[in-house]
């Protein structure tokens, strides 16, 4: 019996983190602000008690649904108020600018200054005089806006125009034709075959990934 309550126990105990993390939201890691990533864990800590509490299962559970309720609260007042972010969420901190180097606003970031070394030369640059402004942003990363005789050349410094580069998209994946992309770029399978032919491609079975653009620019990988 004890058996089938742990049974029973875990698994509401991941259907209820894979609902509230639903209805949370999900960001990529790199995205997650400090409160995001404290509550994440202590989401998952009690849902790791929830799924070996087998008297009183409930408490977790309620503790789970309150976390993900206020979480979800606080994510919806920082989209209506603007103003409530920096209270929220923190606000980004200048630590460069112009080649001086603000050691007290190290100090309010909590860095020190080899953990800000590591950070620039993560992004490469070794050499601070090559950095312009560095910005601590509320997310933990750093956003460097480099000496503009450093930064890369654009096609308008040389006075270039190149075309628009144009989404692309897939046709043909794993050997299967994807009607409904190839109906709404206004193809059809008689074009398609065409463009086969023209790369000497009996079948879109031998083909892992084809592509198109606006432009019926098509690519395609054969399956090797």
């Amino acid at each position: 019996m004890s058996l089938l309550k742990l049974f029973l126990t875990t698994l509401v105990s991941f259907g209820t983190l894979f609902i509230v993390a639903k209805f949370i939201g999900h960001k990529q890691i790199s995205q997650l602000d400090f409160f995001d990533y404290i509550t994440g864990i202590t989401i998952g800590s009690i849902a790791a008690e929830m799924a070996t509490e087998l008297e009183e299962p409930w408490k977790p559970f309620t503790a789970i649904v309150i976390y993900g309720v206020v979480t979800l609260l606080l994510s919806i007042i920082s989209n209506k108020f603007p103003r409530t972010r920096k209270y929220l969420n923190g606000t980004p901190t200048i630590l460069m600018d112009h080649g001086k180097l603000y050691y007290e606003n190290l100090k309010k970031a909590k860095l020190d200054l080899s953990e800000f070394m590591v950070m620039c030369r993560q992004q490469g640059y070794f050499d601070l005089t090559n950095i312009q402004t560095a910005v601590f942003e509320y997310n933990g990363k750093l956003t460097i806006l480099p000496v503009s005789s450093q930064r890369p050349a654009t096609p308008n410094d040389i006075n270039l125009s190149p075309e628009q580069e144009l989404l692309f998209t897939e046709l043909i994946m794993d050997g299967r034709v994807l009607d409904d992309n190839l109906n709404r770029m206004g193809l059809d399978i008689t074009w398609l075959n065409k463009q086969l032919k023209n790369h000497h491609v009996n079948s879109p079975k031998d083909v892992v990934l084809a592509v198109c653009d606006r432009n019926l620019k098509f690519v395609l990988y054969e399956k090797s």
